[in-house]
């Protein structure tokens, strides 16, 4: 899978650009100022940059050895800190109760593997802490702007609600959406996405 990414980010500059995700840009004013942000599958680091330059402390993780070097040197161009880590999230060694908000933006895995990276991303986070989460649904299929072909790996916010059930959930919706971000995401789609705070007691 790494090889499979570290080829389509080579193809092109900045497969999904350079600015942020449309979702996150509009739940950052739920973060705290300068909190510790963990952003996983952030690719070529748009997100992560992005978040760096609102004065985050950002965490970026993705398997691609390429993105990762592109998100760093995006860093460098931004004039910003970003601690990037190039690893397989399946097997990383995951900090708990550590950060104040994880970003999960079109980060798709195969049905069990995604159920452990995301309660390992909310577990990650301080209780009272936010999780933000854009994915592509079943419905993407119908599109082309991007996203998984296989409806295994797609998601609806039935399955975030079953498979974090340590979070309560302030946004959780589906519906249709113009992407516009890089080459990678042109058109219109069909996403779920949400924002959950982690229980005090989970």
């Amino acid at each position: 899978m790494s090889e499979f990414w570290n080829e389509k980010y080579g193809q092109v500059d900045f497969l999904y650009g350079t600015h942020p995700n449309e979702f996150l840009l509009s739940q950052i004013h739920r973060l705290p100022q300068g909190g510790r942000v963990l952003v996983l599958g952030d690719g070529e680091g748009r997100n992560g940059v992005w978040l760096a330059e609102q004065g985050f402390d950002v965490t970026s993780v993705d398997y691609s050895a390429v993105g990762c070097d592109k998100a760093r040197q995006l860093a460098d161009e931004r004039d910003v800190s970003l601690s990037v880590h190039c690893e397989d999230l399946t097997e990383w060694a995951w900090e708990e109760d550590g950060f104040d908000a994880a970003v999960l933006i079109y980060l798709h895995f195969e049905p069990a593997a995604r159920r452990e990276v995301y309660r390992r991303a909310a577990m990650a986070i301080r209780p009272g802490g936010l999780l933000i989460i854009e994915l592509f649904h079943p419905r993407q299929l119908a599109y082309q702007s991007g996203g998984p072909k296989r409806a295994d790996m797609l998601v609806r916010a039935s399955d975030l609600a079953q498979d974090l059930p340590m979070l309560d959930w302030l946004i959780l919706a589906e519906g249709k959406v113009m992407l516009d971000e890089g080459p990678g995401h042109q058109g219109p789609g069909f996403v779920t996405h949400g924002v959950g705070r982690r229980s005090a007691d989970s």
